[in-house]
C-alpha cells in the first residue's frame, strides 16, 4: 500500500484553489507578481504531464478594483455586478499569462444546481475530462452572476472540494494567506504551533478554526476544514499552504513538509 506522501508525489490530477487575499493586495488591486508566479508554476506542472485544475477566487475583488470600490459590496446585486466586471478581467489576465508559458485555459463557471442535478453533473464531468485530455487548464469559479443565493457554495473552498470530488482528483491544494492550521490563533498567541498532519476532522479542530477570512474574501479556516472533510471522505488528500510564494506547490508535490496535510481516508476496495 502506497503511503500518502508517495501518492502525493505521484499525483496526476491536481486541483489548486487560490483565494482573493492571495491574488490581491490589501488595496484590493490585483497582485500581478503573484498571479504570474502561480501561472508559471501551474503551466510548468502541466508541461510535466500533470493534469491541473485551478479554482480561482478574485472575480468580485478584481471587479471592485476596476470599479474603484474600496470595500467589498454588501448586497447580492452589487456582488453579482462586480463579479461580472471582474470575471472577464481575471480570465483575460490568466489567458495572457498562461499563454506566455504555452498553456491554454478554459473558463468553467458552476452553480450549485449543476452539482445537485445528475445530468448536469455528468455533463460537467465530461467537460472537465475533455479539457484535461486536450491539455487545457480549466479555471473554475462560481457563476456569481446568475446564482440565486448569495454565494451558493458558501465560498470557493467548498467549491474546490466539490470539483475535486467531481474529477476524482489525487490531491487538493488550497493556497491561503496563512501557513496552515495552528493549535491556536497565531495572530493572538505566541505559543501557536502549526499542525503538520491531520488524520481526522473533529469538533476540536473546528474550535481552532476561528472566524471568517479577510475583508477581500469570504472564506476562513472553518470553510477549509469543511472542504477537507469533504475530500478526505472520498480518499482525496488536501493541503493548506501559504500562497505568498506559489512555487510552494513544487515543495508539496516533492513530498516536503509544508503547511497542513489532511490525509485522505483509504477507500475500501469492493470484491
Amino acid at each position: 500500500m502506497l503511503s500518502t506522501i508517495t501518492k502525493i508525489k505521484n499525483a496526476k490530477r491536481i486541483v489548486v484553489k487560490v483565494g482573493t487575499s492571495t491574488l490581491t493586495y490589501s488595496t484590493g488591486r490585483i497582485n500581478i507578481r503573484r498571479i504570474e508566479q502561480l501561472s508559471r508554476t501551474l503551466a510548468d506542472l502541466s508541461h510535466e504531464g500533470r493534469e491541473i485544475i485551478l479554482v480561482s477566487s478574485g472575480a468580485v475583488g478584481v471587479g471592485m478594483s476596476k470599479l474603484g470600490f474600496s470595500e467589498r459590496p454588501k448586497t447580492i446585486r452589487e456582488k453579482q455586478a462586480s463579479s461580472a466586471v471582474g470575471q472577464s478581467e481575471l480570465m483575460s489576465i490568466y489567458s495572457k499569462l498562461f499563454g506566455e508559458y504555452g498553456c491554454d485555459v478554459a473558463q468553467v463557471l458552476l452553480t450549485k444546481n449543476v452539482i445537485e442535478d445528475e445530468k448536469r453533473k455528468q455533463n460537467a464531468i465530461t467537460t472537465f475530462h475533455t479539457l484535461l485530455e486536450w491539455g487545457v487548464i480549466p479555471i473554475v469559479n462560481e457563476n456569481d452572476v446568475i446564482s440565486t443565493e448569495e454565494i451558493e457554495f458558501g465560498d470557493n473552498d467548498t467549491l474546490s472540494a466539490m470539483v475535486s470530488c467531481l474529477v476524482e482528483a489525487d490531491v487538493l491544494i488550497i493556497l491561503s494567506d496563512i501557513d496552515g492550521l495552528y493549535s491556536a490563533d497565531p495572530h493572538k498567541s505566541d505559543d501557536a504551533e502549526l499542525i503538520s498532519e491531520i488524520d481526522e476532522i473533529n469538533e476540536e479542530l473546528f474550535s481552532l478554526a476561528g472566524g471568517a477570512g479577510t475583508s477581500r474574501g469570504t472564506g476562513g479556516m472553518n470553510t477549509k476544514l469543511i472542504a477537507a472533510q469533504t475530500v478526505m471522505e472520498q480518499g482525496i488528500s488536501m493541503f493548506i499552504a501559504n500562497g505568498q510564494h506559489p512555487a510552494v506547490i513544487y515543495d508539496i508535490l516533492d513530498g516536503k513538509q509544508v503547511g497542513t496535510l489532511f490525509k485522505g481516508k483509504r477507500q475500501e476496495v469492493k470484491a
